[in-house]
């Protein structure tokens, strides 16, 4: 009785960190801006929140490019989970931690 209570203490522990991940609607992103290093990407939203994500890896294609994000599931854009696709070269990125930088109120640029 006790390793099953046990077992089920892990797996809701384990269900509610996985939920805590943020996902970004890929509709309602308006741009996104790669840093000149190809190490981080600035993703605005249309509701004017700002969100920075620090790749896990360098992408130094990115900045020359575009890219398109390879969506798996219905979640969205990701982060720790998701990767993008450079449009010319094929280089693969992944995202990492969303960290929020601001907001700019709507109507400004």
């Amino acid at each position: 009785m006790r390793t099953l209570c046990l077992s089920i203490l892990l797996t809701a522990s384990l269900a509610t960190s996985a939920s805590a991940a943020i996902c970004l609607r890929e509709r309602e992103i308006k741009s996104t801006v790669p840093s000149p290093d190809g190490r981080m990407l600035t993703i605005t939203m249309r509701d004017g929140k700002v969100w920075q994500n620090r790749l896990q890896g360098a992408c130094p294609d990115l900045k020359f490019d575009g890219f398109s994000w390879v969506i798996r599931g219905t979640e969205g854009v990701c982060e720790n989970s998701q990767s993008l696709k450079v449009l010319e070269s094929g280089q693969v990125c992944l995202l990492g931690k969303f960290t929020p930088v601001k907001s700019v109120p709507r109507g400004t640029k």
